[in-house]
């Protein structure tokens, strides 16, 4: 497997839900806000690891002599390694572990993992402040959406069964039970092949 075998697996818009909004700027009254989309580095490493699970690898250099905690990222795809700065954010962010978050999505972008983010419009939104978050969340478009997000209630689907690895009984029998069901189900729903009338 190379890397232009999957690129367009890697560049595929990650699922609505676990595209987060974060402020850029902040009104003077602090009433509105400019949110940025971005997804978080759990996010990132799930994608490799579906894609190419034993493919991957990420390292770490910490730079030294800087304000905030700053690492230099280094993640290498199906033998292809991309390098990038990874930099904490202030107060109870500023951390090694922030830094080398940031760095692995950076990294991350090199090879197209989430690099369509940036082509979203930017949006103003209503901002409690008190609460620190937007008021609503903005509504991705069509096209920085998933394939299975544009047919009515595809989401929903994904969510749930998203929600099943979290909810999978601890015994392997009953599993594999789960398992089977599931197979079934979606075997079910797969079009049965035309089968031409016999002659009489």
């Amino acid at each position: 497997m190379k890397l232009s075998d999957v690129q367009r697996r890697l560049h595929a818009p990650f699922p609505s839900h676990l595209v987060n909004w974060k402020p850029q700027v902040i009104s003077k009254d602090r009433s509105r806000a400019l949110l940025l989309a971005y997804v978080d580095a759990r996010a990132v490493q799930d994608r490799l690891d579906a894609i190419c699970p034993d493919g991957w690898s990420f390292e770490i250099e910490v730079i030294a002599g800087t304000q905030t905690p700053t690492v230099k990222g280094r993640l290498t795809v199906l033998g292809v390694t991309r390098e990038d700065i990874g930099e904490a954010g202030e107060g109870e962010f500023g951390t090694l572990k922030a830094a080398s978050s940031d760095a692995l999505k950076r990294c991350a972008v090199q090879f197209g993992i989430g690099r369509y983010l940036y082509d979203l419009p930017k949006v103003w939104v209503d901002w409690n402040d008190q609460k620190r978050e937007a008021v609503a969340q903005p509504e991705l478009p069509e096209w920085a959406r998933p394939d299975f997000e544009r047919s009515p209630g595809g989401a929903h689907i994904v969510q749930a069964i998203d929600q099943l690895k979290y909810e999978l009984p601890d015994d392997l029998d009953l599993q594999r039970e789960v398992y089977r069901h599931l197979k079934a189900a979606l075997h079910s729903l797969e079009p049965q092949p035309h089968k031409p009338e016999q002659a009489a």
